[in-house]
């Protein structure tokens, strides 16, 4: 039985959902009313997702503000990185929301039947500003009322900055929370392929292969959102405001992009990239060691970025047509929870579960889209963290610019490979 268990889990995950994704088709086609039988495992996946949506949102946005606490970050380099990183977020989060307008990836997912549907008594504008400011923040997180969750937060993080030495035992906790939170989402991960199987089944049982019709629109939307967002933001602040050869920087920093796409990840890309700033880029080390590491924790542009598209996805698959009122609680949520994304597996679908709880999207509804998504969210994993390879680097070469810490004849000229 326990060499069973190891030979399980040495498989990795992700070959593991795919595994359960194709047993769940078949059974979906071949055996309809199984669905019924083990629909309770789809449940429980449903349940546990739930379970961590609201820690996972108010510990890693909290630690993440927490963790900017280092002097030497809030001083001018810091200010204007944080600032660049917000504004890159902001405007990675509208190219998804428009792409995913101009796509319609999710139009006819038809996911388990879900149909049109009205999502309550809509909030006055008024009512969602005011609602942001929390009166009993225990009730809120009871609640779910993710708009507030974010703020408290965020003042928190700020609250725990401000108290200095005296805060610094809650800074460490909220750290060492987030490690045991990684651990939690690690196990619940395990259960991801089982969870798959039953909600794939009875997507499939309902509906048929056509499920899937919109999973190649949805991939062909991260890929145009990260070329949009290049060439949109981060070329422009290159050549108008890093004064950097576009092309020669790209050509640069393309093994920072190659380690971003092969291993999903921010922060495996952070050594490579700071080599690259170091030795290529001529970056000064004072500005290099510093906005780097930050862009690690909060540059996520790709994550914003797929947040937005994804949830203009989640919305039409549950026959949702979003207003403009919803689409700005998109963009601020999406925003919001994108700079606090842990580095955990597919964090981007939990912080995705935070947005469309603004949106009045039930978390049924939402659950069963990060099933729906997650067995191909490694390879849009991949694809995005390109993003926000790019924008960190993109990021760092403006800040030394603004603060004068770069060697002047090195940038107009591509550096020797």
């Amino acid at each position: 039985m326990t060499t069973m268990l190891r030979r399980w889990v040495a498989v990795p995950l992700w070959q593991r959902v795919l595994g359960a994704l194709a047993i769940g088709v078949m059974l979906g086609l071949v055996w309809p009313a199984a669905s019924e039988a083990i629909a309770i495992v789809g449940e429980l996946f449903v349940r546990l997702i739930r379970m961590l949506v609201v820690p996972i949102v108010f510990i890693s946005i909290a630690s993440g503000v927490t963790a900017l606490a280092d002097p030497r970050k809030l001083g001018s380099v810091g200010a204007r990185t944080v600032g660049l990183f917000a504004a890159t977020t902001f405007f990675a989060v509208s190219i998804g929301i428009l792409v995913g307008l101009l796509l319609e990836p999710g139009k006819g997912a038809a996911l388990a039947g879900a149909v049109p549907h009205a999502l309550g008594d809509p909030k006055s504008l008024h009512d969602q500003l005011v609602g942001i400011i929390p009166t009993n923040i225990v009730q809120s997180l009871v609640d779910g009322d993710m708009l507030a969750i974010i703020f408290f937060s965020i003042l928190f993080g700020f609250g725990v900055i401000l108290a200095g030495d005296e805060g610094k035992p809650m800074a460490d906790l909220l750290q060492s929370a987030g490690k045991a939170l990684f651990h939690v989402v690690r196990i619940v991960m395990e259960v991801t392929p089982f969870g798959v199987l039953a909600l794939i089944a009875k997507a499939v049982a309902d509906n048929g292969v056509a499920v899937f019709a919109n999973i190649g629109w949805l991939a062909v939307g991260v890929a145009a959102g990260v070329l949009l967002q290049i060439l949109i933001v981060h070329v422009p602040l290159l050549a108008l405001v890093a004064r950097r050869p576009v092309l020669a920087f790209y050509r640069t920093i393309v093994d920072a992009l190659a380690v971003a796409f092969s291993t999903a990840s921010s922060a495996a890309t952070l050594p490579v990239a700071l080599r690259i700033a170091l030795e290529d880029l001529k970056i000064a080390p004072g500005v290099a060691k510093t906005v780097l590491p930050i862009g690690a924790s909060i540059g996520k542009d790709g994550t914003a970025m797929y947040v937005g598209l994804l949830s203009i996805f989640a919305l039409q698959a549950v026959g949702v047509e979003p207003d403009l009122q919803m689409l700005a609680i998109v963009l601020l949520t999406g925003a919001l929870a994108a700079f606090g994304t842990a580095p955990i597996p597919s964090a981007s679908l939990f912080m995705l579960a935070a947005v469309l709880s603004a949106v009045g999207v039930s978390a049924e509804q939402t659950a069963l889209v990060v099933g729906f998504v997650l067995p191909f969210d490694r390879l849009l994993d991949m694809t995005r963290t390109v993003a926000s390879a790019s924008a960190n680097l993109t990021v760092t070469s403006t800040v030394a610019r603004w603060e004068k810490a770069v060697d002047a004849p090195s940038a107009e000229a591509e550096p020797a490979r």
